[in-house]
Protein backbone atom coordinates (compact mmCIF):
# COMPACT_ATOMS: atom_id res chain seq x y z
CA UNK A 1 0.00 0.00 0.00
CA UNK A 2 1.34 3.32 -1.04
CA UNK A 3 2.77 5.14 2.42
CA UNK A 4 0.86 8.13 1.39
CA UNK A 5 -2.49 6.71 2.25
CA UNK A 6 -0.96 6.27 5.79
CA UNK A 7 0.17 9.33 6.37
CA UNK A 8 -3.77 10.43 5.07
CA UNK A 9 -5.17 8.08 7.15
CA UNK A 10 -3.39 9.88 10.29
CA UNK A 11 -3.98 13.62 9.39
CA UNK A 12 -7.97 12.86 8.97
CA UNK A 13 -8.15 11.15 12.36
CA UNK A 14 -5.69 14.27 14.08
CA UNK A 15 -7.52 16.54 12.37
CA UNK A 16 -5.38 20.38 11.52
CA UNK A 17 -4.37 22.13 14.66
CA UNK A 18 -3.51 19.05 16.85
CA UNK A 19 -1.23 20.21 19.41
CA UNK A 20 0.67 17.20 20.18
CA UNK A 21 1.12 16.10 16.45
CA UNK A 22 4.96 16.38 16.50
CA UNK A 23 5.24 14.50 19.43
CA UNK A 24 3.08 11.84 18.38
CA UNK A 25 5.71 11.62 15.35
CA UNK A 26 8.49 11.59 17.70
CA UNK A 27 6.89 8.45 19.68
CA UNK A 28 5.50 6.59 16.58
CA UNK A 29 7.41 8.11 13.64
CA UNK A 30 6.03 5.78 11.15
CA UNK A 31 2.48 6.08 10.49
CA UNK A 32 1.57 2.69 8.68
CA UNK A 33 3.37 1.35 12.49
CA UNK A 34 0.16 3.05 14.01
CA UNK A 35 -2.27 1.29 12.40
CA UNK A 36 -0.45 -2.12 13.15
CA UNK A 37 -0.50 -0.79 16.57
CA UNK A 38 -4.38 0.06 16.47
CA UNK A 39 -4.92 -3.32 15.46
CA UNK A 40 -3.56 -4.91 18.50
CA UNK A 41 -0.47 -5.56 17.38
CA UNK A 42 1.60 -3.26 20.11
CA UNK A 43 1.44 -0.53 22.20
CA UNK A 44 0.30 3.21 21.81
CA UNK A 45 1.63 6.23 21.62
CA UNK A 46 0.70 8.23 25.18
CA UNK A 47 0.63 11.33 22.91
CA UNK A 48 -2.21 9.71 20.84
CA UNK A 49 -5.73 11.28 22.46
CA UNK A 50 -8.72 9.04 22.82
CA UNK A 51 -10.78 11.27 20.66
CA UNK A 52 -7.79 10.65 17.71
CA UNK A 53 -7.74 7.01 18.56
CA UNK A 54 -11.50 6.51 18.01
CA UNK A 55 -11.78 8.31 14.76
CA UNK A 56 -8.48 6.09 13.47
CA UNK A 57 -9.71 2.78 14.65
CA UNK A 58 -12.76 3.45 12.53
CA UNK A 59 -11.72 4.54 9.41
CA UNK A 60 -8.64 2.29 6.70
CA UNK A 61 -5.97 3.98 4.72
CA UNK A 62 -7.30 2.12 2.18
CA UNK A 63 -10.38 3.60 1.76
CA UNK A 64 -8.39 6.59 0.72
CA UNK A 65 -7.15 5.56 -2.73
CA UNK A 66 -9.59 7.66 -4.60
CA UNK A 67 -8.06 11.14 -2.76
CA UNK A 68 -4.97 9.87 -3.79
CA UNK A 69 -5.73 9.30 -7.90
CA UNK A 70 -7.87 12.41 -7.44
CA UNK A 71 -4.43 14.24 -5.89
CA UNK A 72 -2.40 13.03 -9.23
CA UNK A 73 -5.28 13.76 -11.95
CA UNK A 74 -5.19 17.43 -10.22
CA UNK A 75 -1.70 17.85 -10.23
CA UNK A 76 -1.82 18.21 -6.49
CA UNK A 77 1.60 17.28 -4.33
CA UNK A 78 0.80 15.13 -1.07
CA UNK A 79 3.73 16.17 0.95
CA UNK A 80 4.61 14.45 4.46
CA UNK A 81 7.38 14.64 7.20
CA UNK A 82 8.91 11.79 5.17
CA UNK A 83 9.49 13.83 1.90
CA UNK A 84 12.11 15.69 1.25
CA UNK A 85 10.25 18.69 -0.06
CA UNK A 86 8.42 19.36 3.49
CA UNK A 87 8.85 22.82 4.33
CA UNK A 88 12.03 22.83 6.58
CA UNK A 89 10.30 25.52 9.23
CA UNK A 90 7.05 23.70 9.73
CA UNK A 91 8.56 20.47 11.03
CA UNK A 92 9.52 22.42 14.23
CA UNK A 93 6.31 23.51 15.12
CA UNK A 94 4.62 21.36 18.29
CA UNK A 95 1.35 21.52 15.93
CA UNK A 96 3.01 20.65 12.71
CA UNK A 97 0.82 19.17 9.72
CA UNK A 98 1.22 15.85 9.05
CA UNK A 99 -0.26 16.23 5.15
CA UNK A 100 0.38 19.16 3.40
CA UNK A 101 -1.83 19.24 -0.11
CA UNK A 102 0.49 21.38 -2.74
CA UNK A 103 -0.53 23.14 -5.99
CA UNK A 104 2.64 25.13 -7.82
CA UNK A 105 6.37 24.85 -7.09
CA UNK A 106 7.41 22.78 -3.53
CA UNK A 107 10.41 23.92 -3.94
CA UNK A 108 9.75 27.30 -2.66
CA UNK A 109 8.94 26.13 0.50
CA UNK A 110 11.94 25.27 1.83
CA UNK A 111 15.57 26.95 1.77
CA UNK A 112 14.35 30.44 1.59
CA UNK A 113 14.02 33.46 3.48
CA UNK A 114 10.51 33.72 4.76
CA UNK A 115 8.17 36.98 5.85
CA UNK A 116 4.43 36.64 6.68
CA UNK A 117 1.95 39.88 5.18
CA UNK A 118 -1.01 40.24 7.10
CA UNK A 119 -4.00 42.10 7.60
CA UNK A 120 -7.56 43.36 7.36
CA UNK A 121 -9.82 42.03 4.50
CA UNK A 122 -11.27 45.62 4.14
CA UNK A 123 -8.66 48.17 4.73
CA UNK A 124 -8.26 51.40 3.72
CA UNK A 125 -6.34 52.74 0.45
CA UNK A 126 -3.82 53.79 2.97
CA UNK A 127 -3.50 49.89 4.37
CA UNK A 128 -3.29 48.89 0.88
CA UNK A 129 -1.46 51.46 -0.29
CA UNK A 130 1.23 50.17 2.78
CA UNK A 131 1.15 46.89 1.90
CA UNK A 132 1.93 46.77 -1.65
CA UNK A 133 5.01 48.96 -1.32
CA UNK A 134 6.33 46.97 1.84
CA UNK A 135 5.77 43.62 0.20
CA UNK A 136 7.29 45.01 -3.42
CA UNK A 137 10.53 45.62 -1.36
CA UNK A 138 10.52 42.79 0.54
CA UNK A 139 9.92 40.76 -2.29
CA UNK A 140 12.62 42.68 -4.84
CA UNK A 141 15.41 42.16 -2.22
CA UNK A 142 14.77 38.28 -2.14
CA UNK A 143 11.55 37.32 1.13
CA UNK A 144 9.48 34.95 -0.06
CA UNK A 145 6.23 36.68 0.84
CA UNK A 146 3.66 34.31 2.90
CA UNK A 147 -0.02 34.99 3.48
CA UNK A 148 -3.56 33.53 3.15
CA UNK A 149 -4.58 34.45 -0.41
CA UNK A 150 -8.28 36.13 1.13
CA UNK A 151 -9.55 39.33 0.26
CA UNK A 152 -7.71 42.67 1.04
CA UNK A 153 -4.43 42.83 2.16
CA UNK A 154 -3.31 38.89 1.91
CA UNK A 155 -4.07 39.50 -2.00
CA UNK A 156 -2.32 42.71 -2.37
CA UNK A 157 0.65 41.34 -0.56
CA UNK A 158 0.62 38.19 -3.62
CA UNK A 159 0.02 40.77 -5.98
CA UNK A 160 3.15 42.88 -5.32
CA UNK A 161 5.21 39.67 -4.66
CA UNK A 162 4.00 38.57 -7.97
CA UNK A 163 4.62 42.10 -9.44
CA UNK A 164 8.25 41.47 -8.22
CA UNK A 165 9.11 38.55 -10.17
CA UNK A 166 9.63 36.73 -6.52
CA UNK A 167 7.83 33.36 -5.45
CA UNK A 168 4.87 33.79 -2.90
CA UNK A 169 3.47 30.99 -0.37
CA UNK A 170 -0.23 31.20 0.28
CA UNK A 171 -1.66 29.02 2.52
CA UNK A 172 -5.19 28.28 1.87
CA UNK A 173 -8.46 27.88 4.74
CA UNK A 174 -10.26 25.56 2.39
CA UNK A 175 -9.49 22.74 0.35
CA UNK A 176 -6.74 22.49 -1.91
CA UNK A 177 -8.80 22.29 -5.33
CA UNK A 178 -10.49 25.57 -4.17
CA UNK A 179 -10.04 29.21 -4.13
CA UNK A 180 -11.95 31.39 -1.39
CA UNK A 181 -13.07 34.10 -2.38
CA UNK A 182 -13.14 32.55 -6.37
CA UNK A 183 -12.20 35.88 -7.43
CA UNK A 184 -8.89 35.56 -6.15
CA UNK A 185 -8.82 32.09 -8.83
CA UNK A 186 -6.57 34.44 -11.26
CA UNK A 187 -4.37 35.52 -8.43
CA UNK A 188 -3.48 32.15 -7.49
CA UNK A 189 -2.37 31.39 -10.98
CA UNK A 190 -0.23 34.15 -11.22
CA UNK A 191 1.29 32.76 -7.85
CA UNK A 192 1.95 29.45 -9.38
CA UNK A 193 2.86 30.12 -12.94
CA UNK A 194 5.73 32.49 -10.76
CA UNK A 195 7.24 29.87 -9.01
CA UNK A 196 5.21 30.18 -5.96
CA UNK A 197 2.89 27.81 -4.13
CA UNK A 198 -0.59 27.23 -2.91
CA UNK A 199 -0.54 24.85 0.35
CA UNK A 200 -3.83 23.32 2.05
CA UNK A 201 -3.97 20.99 4.69
CA UNK A 202 -7.49 19.74 3.36
CA UNK A 203 -7.78 17.65 0.41
CA UNK A 204 -9.38 17.79 -2.72
CA UNK A 205 -13.09 17.42 -2.34
CA UNK A 206 -12.97 17.87 1.04
CA UNK A 207 -16.02 16.86 3.37
CA UNK A 208 -15.20 17.73 7.18
CA UNK A 209 -15.71 20.43 9.30
CA UNK A 210 -15.06 23.93 8.21
CA UNK A 211 -15.26 25.94 11.26
CA UNK A 212 -12.01 26.74 12.57
CA UNK A 213 -10.20 25.68 9.14
CA UNK A 214 -8.57 29.21 8.54
CA UNK A 215 -8.02 30.10 12.00
CA UNK A 216 -6.01 27.07 11.91
CA UNK A 217 -3.85 27.98 8.52
CA UNK A 218 -3.08 30.82 10.66
CA UNK A 219 -0.51 29.17 12.53
CA UNK A 220 0.83 27.47 9.26
CA UNK A 221 1.37 31.26 7.59
CA UNK A 222 3.15 31.68 11.21
CA UNK A 223 4.79 28.77 11.13
CA UNK A 224 6.69 28.99 8.06
CA UNK A 225 7.65 32.46 8.45
CA UNK A 226 11.24 34.34 10.00
CA UNK A 227 8.73 37.46 10.74
CA UNK A 228 4.96 38.44 10.70
CA UNK A 229 3.99 41.56 9.34
CA UNK A 230 0.63 43.34 10.21
CA UNK A 231 -0.46 45.93 7.75
CA UNK A 232 -4.02 47.27 9.47
CA UNK A 233 -6.06 45.10 11.98
CA UNK A 234 -8.96 45.88 14.01
CA UNK A 235 -8.76 44.60 17.56
CA UNK A 236 -10.59 41.37 16.96
CA UNK A 237 -9.82 39.48 13.99
CA UNK A 238 -8.28 36.93 12.19
CA UNK A 239 -5.05 38.80 11.80
CA UNK A 240 -4.16 38.95 15.77
CA UNK A 241 -5.01 35.62 15.58
CA UNK A 242 -2.12 35.00 13.16
CA UNK A 243 -0.34 37.04 15.75
CA UNK A 244 -0.89 35.17 18.84
CA UNK A 245 0.15 31.91 16.75
CA UNK A 246 3.50 34.18 15.78
CA UNK A 247 4.08 35.19 19.53
CA UNK A 248 3.70 31.18 20.84
CA UNK A 249 6.57 30.31 17.90
CA UNK A 250 9.23 32.59 18.35
CA UNK A 251 8.66 35.12 15.50
CA UNK A 252 9.26 38.79 15.62
CA UNK A 253 5.96 40.69 14.89
CA UNK A 254 6.01 43.87 12.63
CA UNK A 255 3.21 46.00 12.44
CA UNK A 256 2.61 49.64 10.63
CA UNK A 257 1.61 52.75 12.39
CA UNK A 258 -2.15 54.02 11.90
CA UNK A 259 -4.23 56.54 12.54
CA UNK A 260 -5.47 56.97 15.46
CA UNK A 261 -9.16 57.16 13.60
CA UNK A 262 -9.37 54.70 11.86
CA UNK A 263 -10.82 51.45 12.93
CA UNK A 264 -8.96 49.53 10.81
CA UNK A 265 -5.48 50.20 12.64
CA UNK A 266 -6.90 49.59 16.32
CA UNK A 267 -5.42 46.24 16.11
CA UNK A 268 -1.81 47.47 14.66
CA UNK A 269 -1.69 50.39 16.84
CA UNK A 270 -2.56 48.34 20.04
CA UNK A 271 0.11 45.97 19.26
CA UNK A 272 2.44 48.45 19.21
CA UNK A 273 1.53 50.46 22.24
CA UNK A 274 1.32 46.85 24.20
CA UNK A 275 5.10 46.49 23.18
CA UNK A 276 3.97 43.46 20.93
CA UNK A 277 5.50 43.84 17.73
CA UNK A 278 7.98 46.37 16.21
CA UNK A 279 7.35 49.33 13.97
CA UNK A 280 7.02 48.52 10.47
CA UNK A 281 7.30 51.84 8.49
CA UNK A 282 9.68 50.54 5.43
CA UNK A 283 11.19 47.31 4.31
CA UNK A 284 14.62 48.03 5.35
CA UNK A 285 12.98 47.88 9.37
CA UNK A 286 12.27 44.10 8.68
CA UNK A 287 15.08 43.34 6.07
CA UNK A 288 17.85 44.95 8.94
CA UNK A 289 15.86 42.26 11.69
CA UNK A 290 16.52 39.61 9.97
CA UNK A 291 20.27 40.66 8.45
CA UNK A 292 19.05 40.64 4.51
CA UNK A 293 20.27 43.70 2.10
CA UNK A 294 17.36 45.82 0.85
CA UNK A 295 18.38 45.60 -2.91
CA UNK A 296 16.01 49.11 -3.50
CA UNK A 297 14.91 52.29 -1.80
CA UNK A 298 11.86 52.53 0.53
CA UNK A 299 8.58 53.95 -1.60
CA UNK A 300 8.17 57.05 -1.82
CA UNK A 301 4.78 58.45 -1.95
CA UNK A 302 4.61 60.99 -5.17
CA UNK A 303 2.75 64.46 -4.99
CA UNK A 304 -0.80 65.05 -6.86
CA UNK A 305 -3.76 63.95 -6.13
CA UNK A 306 -4.22 62.31 -9.23
CA UNK A 307 -1.25 59.90 -8.94
CA UNK A 308 -1.92 58.75 -4.64
CA UNK A 309 -4.33 56.51 -3.99
CA UNK A 310 -6.39 58.27 -1.26
CA UNK A 311 -9.73 58.17 0.15
CA UNK A 312 -12.93 60.02 -0.77
CA UNK A 313 -12.75 61.96 2.06
CA UNK A 314 -9.29 62.61 1.60
CA UNK A 315 -9.89 63.79 -1.75
CA UNK A 316 -12.19 66.50 -0.69
CA UNK A 317 -10.20 67.36 2.18
CA UNK A 318 -7.16 67.93 -0.34
CA UNK A 319 -8.66 69.85 -2.84
CA UNK A 320 -9.93 72.38 0.49
CA UNK A 321 -6.09 72.62 1.27
CA UNK A 322 -3.68 75.32 -0.34
CA UNK A 323 -0.17 77.41 0.27
CA UNK A 324 -2.29 79.42 3.12
CA UNK A 325 -2.37 77.29 6.32
CA UNK A 326 -5.75 76.34 7.35
CA UNK A 327 -7.07 74.60 10.76
CA UNK A 328 -9.46 71.79 10.57
CA UNK A 329 -12.31 73.29 11.61
CA UNK A 330 -11.82 75.44 8.35
CA UNK A 331 -11.76 72.51 6.04
CA UNK A 332 -14.58 70.88 7.94
CA UNK A 333 -16.30 74.24 6.89
CA UNK A 334 -15.23 73.78 3.37
CA UNK A 335 -15.86 70.18 2.57
CA UNK A 336 -19.25 69.38 5.13
CA UNK A 337 -16.87 66.46 6.79
CA UNK A 338 -17.27 65.58 10.14
CA UNK A 339 -14.39 66.67 12.21
CA UNK A 340 -13.10 63.12 12.70
CA UNK A 341 -13.35 62.35 8.77
CA UNK A 342 -10.93 65.85 8.52
CA UNK A 343 -8.54 64.74 10.49
CA UNK A 344 -8.27 61.03 9.92
CA UNK A 345 -8.24 62.14 6.09
CA UNK A 346 -5.48 64.83 7.28
CA UNK A 347 -3.20 62.08 8.87
CA UNK A 348 -3.88 60.07 5.80
CA UNK A 349 -2.99 62.77 3.52
CA UNK A 350 0.42 63.36 5.21
CA UNK A 351 1.23 59.88 5.16
CA UNK A 352 0.93 60.06 1.72
CA UNK A 353 2.91 62.95 1.58
CA UNK A 354 0.23 65.58 -0.13
CA UNK A 355 -0.41 67.52 3.14
CA UNK A 356 2.45 69.09 5.45
CA UNK A 357 1.37 69.88 9.14
CA UNK A 358 2.57 72.84 11.12
CA UNK A 359 2.60 74.64 14.58
CA UNK A 360 -1.09 75.24 15.73
CA UNK A 361 -2.49 72.47 13.70
CA UNK A 362 -2.50 74.15 10.67
CA UNK A 363 -2.29 72.25 7.45
CA UNK A 364 -1.12 73.24 3.31
CA UNK A 365 -1.16 71.02 0.50
CA UNK A 366 1.90 69.79 -0.88
CA UNK A 367 1.88 69.68 -4.67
Amino acid sequence: MDTALYWMWLADGLGSGCRSARELLRQCPDPQTLYERLQGNGPLPTALHKTARARLMTTDPAALQSRLEACARLGVEILTPQDIDYPDRLRTLPDMPVVLYVTGNIACLSGGRYVAMVGTRRPSRYGQQACHDLALNLARAGAVVVSGLADGLDAEAHRAAVEAGTPTVAFLGTAIDKTFPAANAPLRSAIEAGGGAVVSEYPPDYQGKTTGTFLARNRLIAGLSEAVCVTEARRRSGTLNTVSHAVRYGRPVFSVPGSIYSPTSEGTNDLLREGRARPLCEARDVLHALEMQAEDPPPTAESGAEEIPLTEEARLVLQALGPVPRTPAQVVTDTGLPIQQVQAALMELEFAGAAASHPGQLYTAQR
